[in-house]
């Protein structure tokens, strides 16, 4: 069984790698056609890895080196360790039965807390501002994004008192929308809306990409990267991204096209799998490539003042729903 569970979990470290730098490729190219650019072909994010792979890590004279240099390690592991805890379709996570949501969202946190400490230690006054304003933006998202998971988690707990309620498992075997009634389904939209907002947040991209704003601190916290231990944080972005994405897939998203055409079996894993992914490309498209097209970046207090008030306003709006859809 261990033996077994090692083998899947090469596997499925690969094939992320490979899905999230493909995803990344056709992100790319959306946004560019969005933009009435031609934009880059899909696979040039495997051309940006293998180049940089290729060329030689420069580590700055006041940096921390192993701080440095295990800071993309860190993150690209993190990132890769958020779909053990995760079901793709009908497969169930590999290690679904020694964690839950709650572990997923601190995987997030270390993979955030990895990029701040690379920032830190690379001796950089910008990589250091970089690394300040990915610190505000995590103490910014985390409030909103811990009363969704509360009111969602809780529920499951009313609801399905058998079922672990923080378990994403339990999310796709009684999907939400099925349980609910009309004022829980409009809680439940408020609470979708929110973890949808967070999102890009969580992953750096546009209105939300402070940490990294070119025109303003060159880069910031990847300023002083290059070589090997910037390919790994360019794959740990690819990772996350589709990690944070499967997530919100999971939780809302998550039925399956075996049970509709009846199939069981090997077909019906096959089929739920390729479902999920094409789920999670969809949903990619819609709340981060779109997104990053029609808004420009927002500044830190903006977003600061964003997240504290009127989306944490809410979520609590969305879980007294949830409540009182539970309770009347």
């Amino acid at each position: 069984m261990i033996f077994l569970k090692l083998i899947l979990t090469v596997f499925l470290s690969a094939w992320v790698m490979f899905i999230g730098l493909l995803y990344k490729g056709i992100d790319r190219k959306i946004a560019a056609r969005l933009q009435a650019r031609f934009g880059p072909p899909i696979i040039q994010p495997f051309y940006d890895v293998i180049k940089l792979l290729q060329k030689e890590n420069i580590v700055p004279e006041n940096a921390v080196p192993w701080i440095f240099n295990g800071a993309p390690w860190l993150a690209l592991l993190a990132s890769i360790s958020l779909f053990f805890y995760q079901p793709m379709g009908s497969l169930p996570p590999i290690l679904g039965d020694r964690g839950d949501i709650i572990l997923i969202l601190y995987v997030f946190t270390v993979a955030a807390i990895a990029i701040v400490a690379g920032g830190f230690a690379s001796g950089s006054p910008f990589a250091t501002v970089g690394a300040q304003r990915e610190m505000v933006l995590l103490m910014s998202y985390e409030f909103p994004l811990a009363t969704a998971i509360i009111a969602l988690a809780w529920y499951y707990s009313k609801t399905f008192s058998d079922l672990p309620a923080f378990s994403l498992y339990t999310y796709v075997l009684k999907p939400i929308w099925s349980h609910v009634g009309p004022l829980g389904f409009l809680g439940m939209l408020l609470i979708m809306l929110t973890i949808l907002v967070v999102a890009p947040a969580e992953l750096g991209k546009i209105p939300f990409d402070i940490a990294e704003a070119e025109t303003e601190i060159a880069e910031g916290v990847m300023v002083e990267y290059s070589g090997k231990n910037y390919a790994l944080f360019y794959i740990a972005d690819g990772v996350k991204t589709l990690a944070m994405t499967a997530l919100v897939v999971n939780m809302f998203f998550p039925w399956n096209l075996s049970s509709f055409f009846g199939l069981s079996g090997v077909g019906a894993y096959l089929l739920d799998f390729i479902f999920f992914w094409v789920k999670v490309l969809a949903l990619l498209l819609i709340s981060v490539t779109l997104v990053r097209v029609a808004f420009a970046r927002l500044k830190v207090d903006q977003i600061a003042r964003f997240y504290w008030f009127p989306l944490l306003l809410t979520s609590m709006v969305g879980l007294l729903l949830v409540v009182c859809d539970k309770l009347v």
